[in-house]
């Protein structure tokens, strides 16, 4: 870069480094407390989450963040005249505009790479350590009220003590897959929460077991029961995975709408063969194709995530794109109304529309691949058309 386009992007440098600091800070702060209140997290924990909470929150502050950079430091220069003393030198309104387009892409790059690798991996490590506080609360109630139940889930727990995370003199009764009631009771036993698969898992040892109302009983020196995690902690959000993971969800996803398709038309031609056309729309081809829907939710959530990941993070760009012409054109206001002037119409129509097109690519209206560019590309032709005047006066 020239002298004069490392002196702009130096200012830009460090506004936005300032900025993006301070709005950072306050939105975790905000973002620890919502998760502590929901969770019921102590001390500890909050001081455990807090370097993962920190690189979760940058993609959503790096472009408001950039466009305030952006506003303050063109607004400046164009309030002080340098934009008209380097026309006057022959120095296009472009050229000075070029450092906030680099920086943008630059902070474009860093957006996805946060939002694809660094994001799933803070969430997956506050996952692990809010997992490892239910677990701690968990034996805490079993340690002060010795016994647990759940009368959803079917299943309940009696301890007589709780002593270095293990379960002493367990009883442990819940129902198998053919609905019979066991009864377990267990010399010592331990729990934990397994992420990756899903589930509970309970390690028992010297059991022995009983079904009621029969005389079988079950002796073993070790044995493990699993139940399934529940649905809040089990299931992963989109924005979660990995582009990876998406990928392969999709492949999958797809699959399993063949799979289904192929059963449900099996099943119809069984039906015609023998005749029964009354059973054409039952419960047996209505619940394949209920199946095979929820494949097609997952895939169009998906393929949305994906094009979406793309477009909030080309977003950088755009709001440097509209925002560095704006100010210029704005010089004699201070950076705080250009601002507000400029981020206010983002806000109330760039986000919405955002939105909406979430919604519609998710709902199968639209086809992700362009719907989540419309946002960008009217701040394309808004941005255009403001540098445009620039350029000429």
């Amino acid at each position: 870069m020239k002298l004069l386009q490392r002196y702009i992007m130096g200012e830009l440098v460090r506004v936005f480094a300032l900025l993006v600091v301070v709005l950072t800070v306050m939105l975790v702060f905000v973002g620890l407390f919502q998760e502590a209140t929901e969770r019921g997290l102590g001390t500890v924990q909050i001081l455990q989450i807090l370097p993962f909470v920190v690189p979760s929150m940058l993609p959503f502050t790096i472009p408001a963040t950039l466009l305030l950079a952006v506003c303050v430091v063109y607004g400046r220069i164009s309030g002080d005249l340098e934009v008209i003393a380097a026309k006057a030198a022959g120095i296009s309104a472009t050229q000075l505009l070029a450092p906030a387009f680099v920086l943008g892409t630059l902070l474009t790059v860093l957006s996805f790479g946060l939002t694809n690798y660094v994001i799933p991996w803070a969430v997956t490590n506050i996952e692990r350590i809010v997992t490892q506080a239910i677990e701690d609360i968990f034996l805490d109630v079993l340690a002060s009220q010795h016994h647990f139940s759940d009368s959803d889930k079917g299943y309940s727990i009696t301890v007589h003590d709780v002593k270095d995370r293990q379960l002493k003199e367990a009883t442990f009764l819940y129902r198998n897959r053919n609905n019979q009631q066991v009864t377990m009771k267990a010399r010592e036993a331990s729990i934990s929460f397994d992420l990756e698969n899903k589930l509970v898992r309970l390690t028992l040892k010297n059991a022995r077991g009983t079904l009621a109302g029969t005389d079988t009983e079950m002796e073993q020196a070790s044995t493990e029961l699993t139940f399934p995690l529940p649905q809040e902690i089990a299931r992963v959000k989109a924005r979660h995975m990995t582009l990876h993971a998406l990928v392969t969800g999709i492949r999958d996803a797809r699959t399993e709408q063949q799979r289904r398709a192929e059963q449900a038309n099996r099943e119809a031609a069984m039906l015609l063969v023998t005749g029964e056309f009354s059973r054409l729309g039952g419960d047996g081809v209505s619940t394949l194709s209920d199946e095979g829907r929820q494949a097609r939710g997952r895939e169009l959530r998906f393929q949305t995530e994906i094009h979406s990941r793309f477009s909030m993070a080309a977003s950088c760009l755009f709001f440097a794109f509209v925002g560095g012409p704006f100010s210029m054109l704005q010089a004699r206001r201070q950076f705080i109304t250009t601002f507000v002037m400029c981020f206010l119409p983002i806000l109330l129509v760039y986000y919405p529309i955002m939105f909406l097109m979430v919604n519609l690519s998710r709902n199968a209206t639209l086809d992700a691949w362009w719907a989540m560019w419309i946002p960008n590309v009217i701040l394309g032709l808004i941005g255009a058309s403001v540098l445009q005047k620039v350029i000429r006066h």
